[in-house]
């Protein structure tokens, strides 16, 4: 109804709209374009991610490494009690100036893979991205 009375009222409404939806549009743009800071923190971010990549390989594998001996070490030592040889495994005789005691020593090898978290570290610095580990432990006389 008030178009009907002032006609030149609306018009000023709408052109005030579209003026204050110009200037939010123009802040809106200004605030994305500044783009300060933005390639320098992409050149700082980039070589600390593979830092940290390269510290977590390290610890994985060290942690890993780690578990893996202890779990060998806990099965050459049951072995050893019970008797059991398996065919990867060595067996060494040690003398003993005791004629009565027969020492041997069980010595067991197990092999397992890493998982590569950065691809290429191994390869870069010549190695193989394997974890070797030994056991051993005196076996036991079954008399």
């Amino acid at each position: 109804m008030s178009s009907t009375l002032n006609p030149g009222r609306s018009g000023l409404l709408q052109k005030a709209r579209k003026q204050k939806d110009v200037k939010i549009c123009e802040w809106l743009q200004s605030k994305y374009r500044q783009d300060d800071g933005n390639v320098e923190s992409a050149l700082v971010l980039i070589p600390l991610l593979i830092l940290f990549m390269i510290a977590i390989e390290l610890i994985v594998a060290t942690n890993l490494r780690n578990s893996e001996f202890a779990l060998t070490q806990s099965d050459v030592s049951s072995r050893a009690i019970s008797g059991q040889v398996h065919s990867s495994d060595e067996v060494i005789e040690l003398d003993s100036p005791d004629p009565f005691t027969h020492m041997k020593l069980l010595i067991s090898h197990r092999k397992r893979s890493l998982p590569q978290l950065v691809p290429g570290l191994f390869a870069l610095m010549g190695g193989s991205a394997e974890v070797e580990v030994n056991g051993a432990a005196v076996m036991e006389n079954l008399n």
